[in-house]
């Protein structure tokens, strides 16, 4: 093996440990996410704060990766390495991004189990599973370099949209109907955006797949949002 080949193929398999690394930076974000659904159902507060405490690993694993995005990046790649290595690192802020939201939901579920028990976290939790499946597809999408899986992630945002603004609009009712209920509704308010948000973040990792696949060469089709809770102004 000549120098050129050598040096190409150590670049290809440090760009395909980063690959490697923001897999399981992915799928430790959505089995916290995971954790801290099943703990608000479990009202356990230990469970809540080894959720939080967590955290810290995927901040970890995000500045290993912007280490080795730079490392990449002072070896002057081509253009397509570069939109490769660019998309990783926006890849990577929106996983960081998915931990700190996860993190928050269990760290709200603690201030909820001050509360009895109310019937919509139910709600949540379905609105959480289904922003889970998203995350898990899209980084499936990415691991095999699938712009379609990605495009249909992308598309059924529109879904977690709609059952997001269900939700809104039922707690708000809730929180009229009975002034007790405000404090714990709130809280879920808060965690109800959170994994709308999880949402939002699962659709840049799918737009950027789309990038790191086709660059600005084909435009991504307009996408369609469902999220209407800021127009909603009474139940």
């Amino acid at each position: 093996m000549n120098e050129h080949n050598h040096i190409v193929k150590s670049y290809d398999q440090e760009q395909a440990a980063l690959l490697d690394e923001l897999i399981r930076m992915g799928e430790m974000s959505v089995a916290q996410l995971e954790a801290a659904l099943d703990v608000l159902e479990r009202r356990d507060d230990r469970a809540a704060e080894r959720v939080i405490a967590n955290d810290d690993a995927i901040d970890a694993l995000e500045h290993q990766v912007n280490q080795d995005v730079v490392r990449l990046i002072r070896r002057g790649p081509m253009a397509t390495d570069l939109r490769i290595i660019l998309a990783a690192l926006r890849v990577a802020s929106d996983i960081e991004r998915i931990g700190d939201l996860a993190a928050n939901i269990a760290k709200r579920s603690m201030a909820l189990n001050l509360a009895p028990p109310l019937p919509h976290t139910r709600g949540l939790d379905a609105l959480g599973r289904l922003a889970a499946r998203q995350v898990r597809e899209v980084l499936d999408a990415y691991a095999r370099r699938d712009g379609e899986a990605a495009l249909r992630v992308r598309a059924h945002d529109a879904e977690l949209d709609t059952l997001y603004t269900g939700l809104f609009r039922e707690l708000l009712t809730y929180m009229m109907e009975d002034a007790r209920a405000i404090t714990p509704c709130t809280h879920l308010l808060f965690m109800a955006k959170n994994l709308e948000r999880i949402g939002d973040h699962a659709t840049n990792i799918a737009e950027n797949i789309w990038f790191r696949i086709h660059g600005d060469h084909k435009p991504l089709p307009p996408r369609e949002k469902r999220d209407d809770s800021n127009l909603i102004t009474h139940a």
